[in-house]
């Protein structure tokens, strides 16, 4: 299939959505799809990165071409994409742009939008209504259940059940094998030989970083690293990190963040109750479907995570220790008990591995597309 997908992302970046971009767009070109994506132009001077760097950036397989396309004003790119999409004649627009999504079927072109987070704004719902709204051959692709709930709910958007699909973010797992055993890659990251909790990610608001402080605190016989951020986020936490046993490495490519979270002995995410993302605009605490949690699950490590609602939807107490995202005291007994206990920590570890199975990106990929454009 001649697919052209359109999102907003920036690209080269290390923000979450344009790494997830570039993964769901690997899966389908591994599909057999023939993909072009269409960008915004990037005024950074690394926007025009040979696809090799590109590949080493997102941790890709396989590239695909990419198209940035210049605009006088970033409101009119998903307008101005469509355009060049419909000129290019798709079986498939695939898109992560409610406005590029509308655009789209209002050429007349069969759509799939894949959302990730709550209508915001004044005019945000009504755009989404408008995707359920009219007619064409749609797909709505979610990345969880708690989203769809919530466009229906407090939203009143509206599509048949055949319209819409639960699609998780997902991992690559052949990106998992053959890991070292957390000394090992110690070793060979040059970390010290100690019981280590890691959290990956920016550091945002609500990613619980200062959870992850007050721990290593309370536990300074582990060391704790945090794998990502942007310099001036890494600067201020580093600042206000007063425990010795704590690390922050900064950014890290995500070719490189399966050796890093193999390094660990246990994996935290530690959420607030609020979640906000490099905008800062909109809370997906309800709604996430943390990338990380899936290669968390592949690098086989145990999970302490926030209990969320939205998480349960993939983690359950089988494979994870669930703790409240604001009750310190219970992260620590969860920790140290963890640390203490290796068959324990393996044990979720080896229930997390298993579970991840049914979370691949080509799995995911073929979910969404899975009868399209045979639907009647």
């Amino acid at each position: 299939m001649k697919i052209v997908a359109i999102a907003a992302s920036r690209i080269p970046s290390d923000t979450a959505n344009s790494i997830q971009v570039m993964k769901a767009c690997q899966a389908l070109v591994q599909l057999g799809h023939d993909l072009k994506l269409i960008v915004p132009a990037n005024p950074s001077p690394d926007a025009r990165l040979p696809s090799d760097e590109i590949a080493s950036l997102y941790g890709l397989q396989i590239t695909f071409p990419i198209q940035w396309l210049s605009s006088f004003d970033r409101r009119l790119f998903t307008w101005q994409a469509v355009q060049r999409a419909s000129s290019l004649k798709p079986d498939l627009l695939y898109t992560w742009s409610v406005h590029s999504s509308v655009f789209g079927l209002l050429a007349r072109l069969p759509v799939i939008f894949e959302i990730h987070i709550q209508p915001s704004g004044w005019f945000g719902p009504a755009w989404h209504r408008g995707f359920g709204t009219l007619h064409g051959r749609k797909r709505l692709a979610s990345i969880t259940r708690a989203l769809v709930d919530v466009l229906q709910d407090q939203f009143d958007v509206r599509l048949a059940p055949s319209e819409i699909v639960i699609a998780p973010n997902g991992v690559d797992l052949e990106r998992f094998t053959s890991l070292p055993d957390p000394v090992t890659a110690r070793r060979q990251l040059n970390l010290k030989e100690s019981p280590t909790v890691m959290c990956t990610g920016h550091l945002y608001t609500g990613r619980g970083v200062e959870l992850f402080l007050e721990l290593a605190r309370r536990i300074p016989s582990a060391q704790f690293v945090w794998v990502g951020g942007r310099p001036h986020d890494v600067e201020e936490w580093r600042v206000k990190a007063s425990s010795p046993n704590v690390i922050f490495t900064g950014f890290i490519p995500n070719r490189d963040l399966p050796l890093y979270q193999s390094a660990a002995d246990v994996l935290l995410m530690p959420y607030a109750r609020s979640i906000f993302g490099s905008s800062g605009s909109a809370d997906s605490a309800a709604v996430a479907s943390p990338m990380k949690m899936f290669e968390y699950m592949a690098a086989e490590r145990a999970i302490i995570t926030s209990d969320l609602p939205v998480i349960r939807e993939v983690l359950n107490e089988s494979n994870a220790v669930f703790c409240p995202p604001d009750d310190v005291d219970a992260w620590q007994v969860a920790l140290e008990g963890l640390l203490s206990h290796q068959p324990r920590r393996l044990m979720f570890a080896k229930q997390a591995r298993l579970a991840v199975e049914n979370y691949t990106w080509i799995g995911r990929a073929r979910k969404i597309m899975d009868g399209f454009l045979k639907r009647e």
